[in-house]
């Protein structure tokens, strides 16, 4: 995908399975019951270039403001005064123009209103997750080792909960690493990271374990993102500061096996400036198994990873929306992972759990029962108390379990995950009954085993040198990676462009023919992709379908706007959606025979064979002068500082418009407060949408307006001007309509 025209959403659950990710707003309650979590105050301060001194002196003048109101209030009321700290600064980005701070919610209301200023939520990221590898070889990454492209002399930054060095796998790879939590890079509580590491760059040939795309060739580099046993979140401006350390430590491709659900424009800013560096950074789409969207995956200069598996199918949880740039193996995928938690045992059978944080460390064990969701205490004395993950909070559960006579209590997931749910307690709090926690898959094999004694312990013990078997887009990123890191070594000085080109043009294209939101471009294969950045080119780029629509009556009449960036459209097949026989017409007319909504297809084929397909609706209505909607469902892209217009015709009407005509607008955009959207009138006359607002900096444009068009005539071009007033945020007029 073109990354001028890539769009956005996204929120990521904790799974070391999966990359579960899924569209949210602050304060959204996420599929898996957990909340986006974070700290609400820490906040992006965004400013005009040179003007960080002043911005510093304004936030401690506002705060000095704020602290002399309440203490007034305070006075006028008999009330003692609540404490207003000065914050905290946690990052300064000279190169964004912009601060990372924590500041009390009465500044920070404050600030939100200076116009200029941009103050945006610093929001989480979680970590992602759900003998040779099957995917090692579906990548062609053996071929392309043995040909010569190993990546040897190439460094891969992980990102991600540290890396288990010790690991016999690792043993001979030049890694270093910085640890951005405060804590040694080079070990690994969660094993997330481990595992991502290892289908990197595993060694191959020694006997032990499991083979890297990249086996033993590419050099490493950790930063620690992630840290403990429950892997945690980190935020947005912490995932800057460490894209920025792979950058400094000389790293060309950067991978991400983590996101969350909403984006950041400074976020976003960061890694294009890294791309126009020369970086490469690689993201886990998501495993929410929906059309939503995870970040940084979506952000227009990173490629987003969607999973499949052993068969080339698209993994039941990888997200699929149109930022998905590429595919690669992401389900049952083996690799390094170091074993942390104690088993549940249950007669001869054994479940993997983690310990939960706050959970009493002596082991328990007792007859197992099902306590459902745990929405209340049972007659549960002695027993091992059986929870799913749901309804009410961790807290609550435990509490109930003890509350109950419960010895002990089992999370597990209400996701599909094969890894041990990870969680605690919140607030630091902790319980005195044993507590942990299992995947979806244990528990609901759990619930067969009830009667039965069941034994856990809550302690932690590590095997450094063990491995596991992971599904989840978290897994399918360090495929994508590693193969970047190939390409570099058959052709140092390529850019990250290049490299990206080379990736997509040559993937094995599966699902629709053409890109799709489910692969990307198709699965990504590293022999094609070498031969495509040193071959003299990439290989052919799928054409992109697109047109518009005008109704007149019963009849609609539609435009091609299609494209194919380096060659020919050489056939076009149109489906009509009423069962009517197909045309090949570059600009063909239909005539429906009963007015209501139709689903219109429109498949190109290039001079190469490669095809793609664009499906709009059309609504047609009886003639008569009743209301009809006229659509322009053509795909506009938003470039920064520049004005597009999207044009509708209408034709065949009598007289002038109504006072309540509707105009509908669907825009993807990462910062509306930059644009400015008019519908313009055939005579040329503006009648406004939306206007600039420097202090709203919520995505898109989406909804209607109703406008009195009393003065202007039906016939003619309608046209929706959309003006981008600013840098650093772009993105696409996906529709419009007018109806009247």
């Amino acid at each position: 995908m073109n990354s001028a025209f890539k769009r956005y959403p996204r929120i990521c659950a904790l799974s070391a399975a999966v990359a579960l990710c899924v569209s949210g707003v602050a304060g959204a309650q996420l599929p898996d019951n957990r909340p986006e979590g974070g700290d609400p105050n820490r906040v992006w301060v965004r400013f005009q270039p040179g003007q960080k001194a002043q911005v510093k002196a304004q936030i401690q003048q506002t705060v000095s403001a704020v602290r002399a109101e309440t203490a007034s209030m305070a006075r006028a009321s008999g009330a003692a005064a609540p404490s207003i700290s000065n914050g905290k600064t946690h990052y300064e980005f000279d190169h964004l123009n912009a601060m990372v701070v924590s500041l009390p919610e009465q500044v920070l209301r404050k600030l939100r209103g200076n116009p200029n200023l941009v103050v945006e939520r610093d929001v989480p990221r979680y970590p992602m997750a759900e003998y040779l590898p099957y995917g090692i070889p579906q990548v062609q990454a053996p071929d392309t080792v043995a040909s010569g492209a190993d990546g040897h002399g190439v460094k891969v930054c992980v990102i991600d909960s540290g890396l288990r060095a010790s690991h016999e796998d690792f043993a001979g790879i030049t890694v270093s690493g910085y640890a951005s939590t405060g804590q040694t890079w080079n070990t690994d509580t969660c094993g997330h990271g481990t595992h991502v590491a290892g289908t990197i760059a595993a060694v191959g040939n020694n006997g032990k374990g499991v083979i890297g795309v990249s086996p033993g060739k590419v050099s490493l580099h950790i930063v620690k993102y992630f840290d403990g046993p429950t892997c945690g979140f980190s935020y947005a401006s912490d995932l800057v500061n460490a894209a920025n350390r792979c950058a400094e430590a000389g790293a060309k491709v950067i991978n991400m096996s983590l996101g969350g659900g909403l984006p950041s424009s400074n976020e976003s800013t960061a890694f294009t400036t890294l791309f126009n560096q020369g970086i490469v950074s690689v993201a886990a789409a998501g495993n929410s198994g929906s059309t939503t969207k995870s970040y940084p995956a979506s952000y227009p200069d990173v490629i987003s990873v969607a999973a499949i598996d052993a068969n080339k199918a698209k993994a039941s949880f990888s997200q699929y929306n149109d930022a998905v740039d590429i595919a690669a193996p992401g389900s049952d995928i083996s690799s390094t992972y170091p074993k942390i938690g104690q088993p549940v045992a249950v007669g001869s059978q054994s479940f993997d759990s983690l310990p939960m944080v706050g959970s009493a460390s002596a082991a328990a064990s007792g007859g197992l029962v099902d306590g459902g969701r745990c929405a209340a205490a049972g007659a549960w004395t002695g027993k091992i108390v059986l929870c799913e993950r749901g309804d009410n909070t961790t807290s609550d559960k435990v509490n109930f379990v003890k509350s109950g006579g419960g010895r002990g209590i089992i999370l597990y997931n209400n996701v599909s995950d094969p890894f041990p749910y990870n969680t605690g307690l919140p607030g630091g709090a902790t319980t005195t009954i044993s507590a942990v926690a299992v995947s979806q898959g244990s528990g609901q094999a759990l619930r067969g085993l009830t009667g039965q004694t069941a034994s856990i312990n809550p302690s932690y013990t590590f095997d450094v040198n063990s491995y596991a078997v992971l599904s989840g887009t978290s897994m399918a990123s360090p495929h994508v990676a590693g193969v970047a890191a190939l390409l570099f070594s058959a052709k140092p000085s390529a850019t990250a462009t290049e490299v990206r080109n080379a990736l997509t043009s040559s993937a094995l294209d599966l699902g629709t023919a053409g890109r799709d939101n489910e692969y990307g471009f198709g699965m990504v294969r590293a022999f094609e992709a070498v031969d495509a950045l040193i071959g003299g080119g990439p290989g052919n780029q799928a054409p992109v379908a697109n047109f518009s629509s005008a109704v007149s009556g019963l009849t609609a009449t539609f435009s091609d706007s299609s494209t194919d960036s380096d060659g020919s459209i050489v056939s076009r097949s149109w489906n009509f959606g009423d069962g009517t026989a197909a045309s090949t017409a570059t600009n063909p007319s239909h005539a429906y025979a009963a007015a209501g909504t139709y689903n219109v297809s429109l498949t190109v084929t290039d001079n190469a064979g490669a095809t793609h397909t664009k499906t709009a609706s059309v609504t047609v209505a009886a003639p008569g002068g009743g209301v009809q909607t006229y659509t322009n469902d053509a795909d506009y892209a938003i470039k920064d500082n520049t004005t597009i217009e999207s044009p509708i015709a209408v034709a065949g009407r009598t007289g002038n418009a109504p006072s309540t005509a509707v105009v509908t607008v669907a825009i993807d955009h990462s910062f509306r407060g930059d644009l400015r959207v008019d519908l313009v009138a055939p005579d040329g006359s503006l009648y406004s949408i939306k206007g600039f607002n420097a202090s709203d900096s919520a995505d898109d444009v989406r909804g209607t307006k109703t406008l009195n068009l009393t003065t202007e005539g039906l016939n003619g071009t309608w046209k929706l001007r959309v003006q981008d007033n600013a840098t650093n945020d772009i993105g696409t007029l996906e529709s419009w309509s007018i109806k009247f």
